[in-house]
């Protein structure tokens, strides 16, 4: 059971005396969560399973999130969804292995949330629209052309 002070720090002690092949699965529903002071997502969904493996723990992550976003074109607010999937393999501090530099650490709990914050980062458009074919904004008023059509539009379509 996750701690609800770190939802996302998960033990992996039982892992490490276990046969190599050892895994188990630990799923997360969070519906609003902060994974850093800068990042704060709604419905946090996912599932993180970890193995046993000769070097260290293997982590599969998989896991979705909104965020509030503005779209670039009209300036309305909208929830960005988010989905992120990696793989990360922390080694025994004994034997580090990994170029990354994970370590499992002497408690044996891992916090995820530096990890999927991160991973979550990286799946944020460049871009940001509410939707595909948004319209934006008049050039000319302002108005907002996926709510209505304004009297520059028509003439700009009117014009050969």
């Amino acid at each position: 059971m996750p701690n609800p002070r770190y939802p996302l720090r998960v033990n992996v002690g039982f892992l490490i005396n276990q046969p190599a092949g050892t895994s188990r699965e630990i799923t997360f529903d969070l519906p609003d969560f902060k994974l850093s002071p800068d990042f704060e997502t709604s419905a946090l969904v996912g599932e993180i399973r970890i193995s046993r493996t000769p070097q260290g723990v293997l982590a599969q992550v998989d896991f979705r999130a909104s965020i509030p976003a503005s779209c670039v074109r009209c300036l309305e607010d909208y929830v960005q969804s988010l989905h992120t999937n990696f793989t990360e393999l922390f080694s025994y501090k004994s034997h580090p292995t990994t170029e990354t530099g994970l370590v499992v650490p002497e408690d044996g709990n891992i916090d995820f949330s530096p990890l999927v914050r991160e991973y979550l980062l990286l799946e944020v458009p460049i871009k940001l629209l509410c939707k595909e074919d948004c319209k934006g904004l008049c050039s000319v008023c302002g108005e907002n052309l996926n709510e209505t059509t304004c009297e520059h539009q028509i003439q700009v379509k009117a014009e050969p």
